[in-house]
């Protein structure tokens, strides 16, 4: 299972929300380059970054917070927020990024996700945020009436690297995982689960692992800022 450390940007910085309420941020480094290499250095192979005003408005905000994160680290990115047509996906896969995270357009705009599966195999995420079992778009400001499996569904044939489950209510919060539902998705498709929302520490990635269910990597955020998650420990603990 593979820890994806989240570095989340709001007008430049490295900021968390509670519940992806962007009123709720809270300022951690002004300084992305920098936390992404704190991150690598500490053995991360992987980093799960979002553009979170690029998923409100639409469009790519804080793309020179993103250039120098990949300028900064050579393990891969995932990037999700504001991916919403071929050019920028392009773009962002020119300029380095390794998976893009597409989450509003897999429920607006299917054709144009899964043209981006075709053209860069094996380098889009389908991201999933729920809300009491519902998926939520454009920055999680609207709840859509699609349920969470049955989006899965759509595109378990069009050659998606993962699904990116996120549980709204609890991102942010450190309430804990909802293994559940992660695991409820995990055995509904063939397509790879990461798990995101809420961890809190060692006991939330223990819970993921012992699930009856495939669940591919998990997500987090406010555990490592906090301190409540050691990198290091998190590591060795799904690495065993």
């Amino acid at each position: 299972m593979i820890l994806y450390p989240a570095i989340d940007l709001k007008e430049g910085a490295v900021v968390r929300l509670k519940r992806g309420a962007m009123d709720e941020a809270t300022l951690y480094r002004d300084d992305p380059a920098a936390q992404a290499r704190d991150f690598a250095d500490a053995g991360a192979e992987w980093l799960h970054v979002v553009d979170l005003d690029g998923a409100i408005s639409g469009r790519a905000v804080n793309g020179a917070g993103v250039d120098a994160i990949l300028a900064a680290v050579s393990i891969p990115v995932q990037l999700g927020g504001g991916i919403r047509d071929m050019a920028r996906a392009e773009a962002w896969i020119a300029r380095g990024v390794a998976r893009l995270v597409l989450g509003t357009a897999a429920l607006k705009d299917p054709d144009f996700v899964r043209t981006a599966c075709r053209e860069f195999p094996g380098k889009v995420a389908i991201g999933i945020d729920a809300r009491d079992g519902r998926v939520a778009i454009e920055g999680w400001a609207e709840t859509s009436d699609m349920k969470v499996a049955d989006l899965a569904k759509r595109f378990e044939d069009a050659g998606a690297a993962a699904l990116i489950h996120t549980d709204i209510e609890r991102d942010g919060m450190l309430s804990g995982v909802n293994v559940a539902a992660t695991a409820d998705l995990a055995r509904a498709t063939r397509l790879p689960v990461i798990a995101s929302g809420g961890v809190a520490s060692l006991e939330d990635l223990r819970a993921l692992k012992a699930a009856d269910a495939p669940i591919a990597g998990v997500i987090s955020g406010r555990a490592l800022y906090d301190g409540r998650l050691d990198l290091g420990a998190a590591l060795a603990l799904l690495a065993a």
